[in-house]
């Protein structure tokens, strides 16, 4: 029996090709098992394309449509903003990311002391310690600069932060609502990601790493960060890094 929510905030630019599979997955997923109901929200950051028409074929799914595209970081915070349940989830709006692995989220978000859990993509059974684990944990079809941009990105919260975490850029983010809501976020892009994660560590807040499955698309499948966000996120880090 689910006595609490779970906000699912999605984000969405043109995401037509996944998004109505994706909601499928995720209303698939057991959440009652871990005391949960879902509330989905999708925000439609301007798409050009169907992404908002087909999310509101759902029933049950709130969609609120920007008029024009203002951000990864805008739509976030919207969300946030008009989220009501008692946990929050970030889940990009692609297929990248398996809504399955919600569970051993909530599981983690269970423990005694935990502020916040996320999701990463490193976290491997079998996987080797030091350099010979970091060269192992690509996917096999995560460009080489995606991958080694988002791990250098954990050494850059390490250092501005003192955040130790594999997978600073993951895509599943789970919060208490309260929480992600107390923060005065600012950032409008893909560093909302950075902000968020030097805000919860200039606050001493507690973030757990569980492993998740990933599946990555390329460019020509709509990807959309660059080298230009990983300049952004570097700024981010050392402007946050006090809180």
């Amino acid at each position: 029996m689910a006595d609490r929510t779970l906000s699912i905030v999605m984000p969405a630019y043109n995401e037509s090709a996944f998004i109505g599979t994706l909601i499928e997955r995720i209303r698939s997923v057991d959440l009652s098992s871990r005391g949960f109901a879902a509330e989905i929200l999708v925000i439609d950051d301007g798409s050009t394309d169907d992404t908002a028409a087909i999310a509101e074929r759902f029933e049950g799914v709130r969609v609120w449509r920007q008029e024009r595209n203002r951000g990864k970081g805008v739509a976030v915070r919207r969300g946030i903003e008009l989220s009501t349940g008692d946990a929050l989830i970030i889940q990009d709006a692609d297929l990248e990311y398996d809504p399955e692995d919600y569970l051993p989220m909530l599981e983690a978000f269970e423990r005694e002391g935990v502020d916040a859990v996320y999701g990463s993509r490193y976290l491997r059974p079998g996987l080797p310690r030091g350099p010979l684990g970091w060269i192992r944990a690509r996917h096999g079809e995560q460009s080489f600069a995606s991958y080694w941009g988002g791990r250098s990105l954990s050494l850059v919260a390490w250092a501005t932060t003192g955040l130790r975490i594999t997978d600073t850029v993951t895509a599943l983010k789970l919060f208490p609502r309260e929480l992600i809501r107390s923060l005065p976020l600012e950032t409008t892009g893909f560093e909302l990601d950075h902000e968020i994660s030097a805000r919860l560590a200039a606050r001493g807040c507690s973030i757990v790493e569980v492993p998740i499955r990933y599946a990555p698309r390329s460019k020509a499948e709509g990807k959309k960060i660059g080298f230009r966000d990983w300049l952004r996120a570097l700024r981010t880090f050392w402007k946050y890094r006090h809180g």
